[in-house]
């Protein structure tokens, strides 16, 4: 048997400000997109916007439903609609931001498994990395790739 480690390395910043123009818009973008979530169970409103390649972004919110778990996750809802209506246009990033009662999360909210597996099918998919960032108010945590939240991605079909 041998022993193997998995490592992962990832940008923090303080604040939306630390960003360069592109990722501060598509973080606006997802903490916009908060305002749209349906969320009346949980209380717990989750923003996501996708970059395309062309640039166009993609804005998604959670939407819950009583008939639990027929609901859909933030990220799910921009990536399943970025794939429906610009399915020619590869997917180059992913902002998810997340608030409670109005108020933004300070420590940035990860995406659950099914999302992260869904991003990775994305970035397959559009065969180039899927930069994820997640925002909180405290700090921004940007990844190079779905594998580094999702070392191990089902695409064994």
């Amino acid at each position: 048997m041998t022993n193997k480690e998995i490592k992962i390395a990832y940008q923090e910043c303080n604040s939306l400000d630390q960003l360069d123009s592109q990722d501060r818009k598509l973080a606006d973008a997802a903490i916009a997109a908060i305002a749209t979530s349906y969320a009346p169970y949980s209380n717990f409103n989750v923003g996501a916007a996708v970059q395309l390649e062309d640039g166009e972004i993609i804005q998604g919110s959670n939407q819950e439903n009583a008939a639990y778990p027929s609901g859909i996750c933030a990220e799910r809802t921009a990536l399943f609609y970025a794939g429906a209506s610009r399915p020619d246009k590869s997917v180059v990033k992913i902002a998810i931001a997340a608030g409670q009662n109005g108020v933004l999360c300070e420590s940035p909210v990860t995406p659950c498994g099914a999302c992260r597996q869904v991003m990775a099918q994305y970035q397959l998919k559009g065969g180039q990395p899927i930069e994820i960032l997640l925002i909180g108010t405290a700090k921004i945590w940007k990844f190079a790739k779905v594998e580094d939240l999702l070392p191990f991605t089902f695409d064994s079909i």
